[in-house]
């Protein structure tokens, strides 16, 4: 059963060294729809989100918030800042392959984050 993204953000990311399966799409798509603005990307392997910033600052010190909290979590996130205000942040668990609840944790982390968008 799905978590809600109130519920996500209650959590902590597990550490994970492989030995556990990936999510299955159903279980990914499940759980992806209690968030807001993520979506399955690379066969349903990873999640990703876009953000258009207010400008080059705003997009650093939103990454720099979210990789203090991958640094907390100890679950590191793909950040890219591309034409200077299009903020793209990718999950995937490396370990199993593809996505699990961690991915979903800090998904609904990310999200509580302040971003300054414009």
């Amino acid at each position: 059963m799905a978590s809600t993204s109130t519920e996500l953000q209650q959590k902590k990311c597990l550490p994970c060294e492989g030995g556990v399966d990936a999510m299955t799409p159903l279980e990914a798509s499940d759980q992806l729809a209690q968030l807001e603005g993520w979506e399955l990307i690379d066969e349903g392997k990873k999640i990703k989100k876009k953000w258009q910033v207010k400008n080059f600052m705003a997009g650093m010190e939103f990454f720099q918030k979210v990789a203090e909290l991958a640094e907390q979590e100890q679950h590191h996130p793909d950040l890219h800042l591309v034409g200077y205000r299009n903020a793209k942040i990718e999950l995937t668990t490396h370990a199993v392959g593809g996505l699990s609840e961690n991915d979903f944790i800090l998904a609904a982390k990310i999200d509580a984050l302040p971003v300054k968008t414009g």
